[in-house]
């Protein structure tokens, strides 16, 4: 991607995510509304200058109009991920928490007689769960729930859980983590 079409890229994405009109921001910036206009549509390379202005309407460092753009797409196939496994229960992390992200996505398989525990979450977690091929119990609080393909449960991770599988086929499920 050359120059021109980062800065292109950038210019539209900040205008459109504070609602700014191209007049909006062309008061605000001190720059034209027409050249705003050519250099979002990548037919005009600004001036050092007219980054500054640009730049300075939106409080923003210089070089946020040149960086290049981080994909918003993060493919993962199951065949990459390392697979954690205890006993009958298999685990494949698909997306771990980070200082950006506050939740975990998993896929979790539970073979037929399999019975996981969990000694539970950090306090304010929450598991997400959509059974996706076969049948589990789910017991947590002292409560059984009894899940059917395409069932789904919410329900406070950061106490003791436990997964079985009273089917004869493996089950499958789509877990998510929330943390507050």
């Amino acid at each position: 991607m050359e120059a021109g079409q980062i800065i292109a890229y950038n210019l539209k994405r900040l205008r459109e995510e504070r609602k700014l009109s191209l007049g909006q921001l062309a008061e605000l910036a001190g720059v034209s509304k027409v050249i705003l206009s050519k250099i979002e549509k990548g037919d005009s390379n600004p001036t050092i200058n007219t980054i500054w202005k640009i730049t300075g309407a939106f409080h923003l460092p210089y070089t946020s109009l040149l960086e290049m753009p981080v994909s918003t797409a993060l493919h993962i196939r199951k065949k990459d991920i390392s697979e954690l496994t205890e006993d009958k229960y298999h685990i494949f992390p698909y997306y771990t928490k980070t200082a950006d992200r506050n939740f975990e996505l998993y896929q979790i398989e539970a073979e037929p007689g399999c019975e996981h525990t969990s000694i539970g979450h950090s306090s304010n977690s929450f598991e997400y769960i959509m059974l996706l091929e076969g049948e589990m119990v789910l017991e947590t609080g002292g409560e059984c729930h009894e899940l059917a393909k395409d069932d789904a449960l919410m329900f406070d991770a950061s106490a003791a859980h436990t997964y079985r599988n009273p089917g004869t086929k493996t089950a499958k499920a789509a877990l998510l983590i929330h943390y507050m």
